[in-house]
């Protein structure tokens, strides 16, 4: 089995961990790792067996590739994924896929005019839990769905990017993505959202700390979500949590566990998930992007939806979802 040749375009901690999960899928070798800051990328070198760069043109120019990964701040998206669509690169990209939904929308028309392979990082949709639900959930008519996303990250250094509004959109576009993300998988496309945000606690940023927002699906189904990061930080328990209404049972969903209260019954369900990064590199291996679930175009969605409700809370009134 030829290697499939990977670069890393940034190696903090979200890079190192998808570093991790390549080191144990068969034919994965990372041979070039790229980052501005030059301690970060001799790091991931000496942890890889990859080439270090400070540089991605460079990176890209020297090394013989065969697909990418990005693991970059929000604010930055853009310009990196032009160069890796201009040699024609699959790549795996994190989420929020931009900061701004024009940066998002003129990458997605690049990769649709290349035919690209791409990957999101929405790893949540490749869990078992993910599986199990939307087979209980096909061809029932869903009536609720309440998601929440506590934690304590938005608390530490306020000069971090993270926490910087223009930099990360906070919360509901750089972390809370992720329950939207899912709840769009599982429910269906989000039509119009209302959303009102405030700061209780953490008024050393300029990002709201609490989120609520209702969501209107295209299907007739409603929904909640609602987003802190000023709650315990040690505590991750409350994050990525959706409950979902359907016909007359409840679905209680989390990455680890399913639980199905049915007909006076409940039960908990735990069954396998697959790696993201194992599919997205078959995908690579095989030319095959079809068993990769979020892809760039689909991704943008979810973009899209975070960025409404920072409008919505702005102007104060429901906003419909430019898809």
């Amino acid at each position: 089995m030829d290697p499939v040749k990977l670069g890393f375009i940034g190696c903090g901690g979200n890079a190192r961990w998808h570093m991790r999960n390549l080191a144990q899928v068969e034919g994965a070798q990372i041979v070039a790792v790229c980052d501005l800051v030059e301690e970060l990328a001799q790091q991931a070198a000496r942890e890889t067996g990859a080439r270090p760069y400070t540089n991605l043109h460079a990176m890209l120019e020297a090394e013989e590739l065969d697909a990418v990964y990005l693991s970059l701040p929000a604010h930055v998206h853009g310009e990196p994924e032009k160069a890796i669509i201009e040699r024609g690169l699959p790549f795996f990209v994190e989420k929020p896929v931009a900061r701004h939904l024009e940066t998002a929308r003129e990458i997605e028309a690049l990769v649709r005019g290349k035919g690209l392979i791409t990957c999101v990082g929405y790893q949540l949709r490749y869990c078992g839990t993910t599986d199990l639900a939307q087979e209980l959930l096909t061809d029932r008519t869903i009536g609720l769905a309440v998601g929440k996303y506590w934690c304590g990250s938005g608390r530490g250094d306020p000069a971090h990017w993270v926490r910087q509004w223009e930099k990360s959109g906070g919360q509901l576009v750089e972390q809370a993505t992720h329950t939207i993300d899912l709840m769009r998988y599982l429910v269906g496309e989000i039509a119009t959202v209302y959303c009102r945000q405030t700061s209780r606690f953490l008024s050393e940023i300029d990002c709201p700390d609490t989120n609520c927002v209702l969501f209107e699906f295209a299907n007739g189904a409603l929904g909640s979500l609602t987003t802190s990061w000023a709650y315990e930080p040690r505590d991750w328990s409350h994050a990525n949590v959706i409950d979902i209404l359907y016909d007359t049972s409840l679905l209680h969903w989390t990455a680890g566990v399913l639980i199905v209260t049915k007909e006076g019954q409940t039960t908990k369900h735990r069954p396998p998930g697959q790696s993201i990064d194992a599919v997205f590199v078959e995908a690579v291996r095989t030319g095959d992007g079809s068993a990769i679930r979020s892809p760039y175009s689909d991704a943008v969605k979810s973009l899209a939806v975070s960025l409404a409700a920072n409008e919505s809370a702005r102007q104060g009134r429901p906003v419909e979802v430019r898809v």
